[in-house]
């Protein structure tokens, strides 16, 4: 994959004393009230940038795309934000808590070559939606820059890559620059120069695949951005619009969590746990396991045990009781029969079974409506708690897709359904910005 360094724009830390005040996660798992606390925090907090308020008077002239630009332009002249003296590669460590340890994920900002997917060495995983799309182009076009990482893993065994970069930093004696999250994730930077580690990174991700872990609709908005540019006959080879900003990790580093994501469903009747048994059967043999959605945790555990993609906790929320799933050869057969369109890879998903075998065939519910979407146990159940009595008929617990399997459908081009993985943890927007008007680099 072609990847080069860039003179990235950030925060002037003459100006900013504590960099804590104005990173933001990614826009799309900002809420309402996140925003609100993020705007409150600091008057530079990059939210302003990547997720600007509505306000009921917004129209062509003044809107959230317009006031982003002008705050970003504002910020640049008085130099809230300043320009890398050098073309960089940024060194980016995250180190969290997950599972009573302490972990680190290693990876490097570069910039991408932005190929349609099909027609370069960048692969998706997941499907997209027109919607954010759309959103992510009308900023892209009012700002001309990228304010959050596109999040894309890569192979590389023996970790060549991220070690040489690591090995720059002690070498040139960089020191990081840091900041804590919401959350409580450290994340640090180093900003490396060095030729001869830039050089090296450059050649070696050359003859390797990346695969979006994270970031699709941002990615694809590159993609069309640097089209529009193509149209408006302003792109050549050297134009910053053929590139989009990305953290590079390797799929073997030993922080590269895949969380699960649980599913709450609505708009799916009432049912007893024998009423989901009957609709189950001949396709999956199911288990009672627990009762109340406070066992949710007990029956996780033993979810997580069978570490098997058709084995799920399904809870009826009529009966308030648990069972594990295990599918049969007749439901194998049927699910290759009714999702013929993909390869068994995809097919052999828990959340391709959930969805499309469970829901979709065997409810007979084709178009349910989106459910709620959690990570935790604790969530799962909190989430449920929260709603009135019968708001989530059904809730699943599934297990998350392997790094192995992300890849193998990627080089497949079948993509997965929608929230098939959860990295953990995000990553931060507001250490660097990456510009694509030539005027700016």
């Amino acid at each position: 994959m072609e990847i080069q360094p860039f003179t990235g724009y950030r925060y002037n830390l003459d100006k900013i004393n504590n960099l804590d005040d104005v990173i933001a996660p990614p826009y799309d798992v900002i809420d309402d009230k996140l925003q609100d606390e993020l705007y409150s925090r600091h008057p530079n907090n990059v939210v302003r940038l990547i997720l600007n308020r509505i306000t009921p008077t917004d129209g062509a002239d003044d809107n959230r795309y317009v006031r982003a630009a002008n705050t970003l332009s504002d910020w640049i002249d008085n130099k809230i934000l300043v320009k890398e003296v050098r073309p960089s590669i940024y060194v980016y460590h995250q180190t969290f808590e997950f599972a009573g340890q302490s972990i680190v994920r290693k990876g490097f900002m570069c910039r991408c070559l932005a190929t349609p997917f099909g027609y370069g060495m960048v692969y998706p995983h997941e499907i997209t939606m027109s919607g954010p799309k759309l959103d992510r182009l009308m900023l892209t076009t009012a700002c001309k820059m990228n304010f959050s990482q596109i999040f894309g893993i890569y192979p590389d065994e023996h970790n060549e890559i991220q070690r040489g970069l690591d090995e720059a930093i002690i070498r040139n004696n960089i020191s990081p620059i840091s900041a804590t999250d919401h959350l409580g994730v450290q994340h640090k930077m180093w900003v490396i120069d060095d030729d001869a580690a830039i050089e090296a990174a450059v050649k070696g991700m050359s003859p390797k695949p990346i695969f979006i872990a994270d970031g699709h609709h941002r990615y694809e908005t590159a993609c069309n951005y640097r089209r529009q540019v193509d149209e408006m006959g302003l792109l050549h080879s050297g134009h910053p619009a053929n590139y989009v900003l990305m953290v590079c990790i390797a799929m073997e580093d030993a922080g590269l969590i895949v969380m699960p994501t649980h599913r709450l469903f609505t708009g799916i009747p009432q049912m007893t746990s024998e009423e989901l048994k009957s609709k189950l059967s001949g396709n999956f043999v199911l288990e009672e396991c627990g009762n109340g959605i406070d066992a949710a945790a007990a029956v996780w555990d033993k979810v997580k045990l069978a570490d098997s993609q058709d084995v799920m906790g399904l809870f009826t929320a009529k009966d308030n009781k648990w069972h594990l799933t295990k599918i049969t050869s007749n439901g194998i057969e049927l699910m290759d029969k009714v999702a013929a369109e993909h390869y068994a890879e995809w097919r052999e998903l828990g959340v391709s079974l959930l969805h499309r075998l469970i829901v979709e065939t065997l409810l007979g519910i084709p178009e349910p409506p989106k459910p709620s979407y959690v990570h935790l146990i604790e969530e799962t159940v909190s989430e449920f708690k929260s709603k009135p009595n019968g708001a989530y008929p059904l809730v699943a617990l599934v297990q998350p897709a392997n790094i192995n399997q992300i890849k193998n459908l990627c080089l497949l081009n079948d993509r997965m359904p929608a929230k098939s993985t959860y990295f953990y943890p995000k990553l931060i927007a507001g250490f660097v910005f990456n510009p694509l008007d030539e005027t700016m680099i």
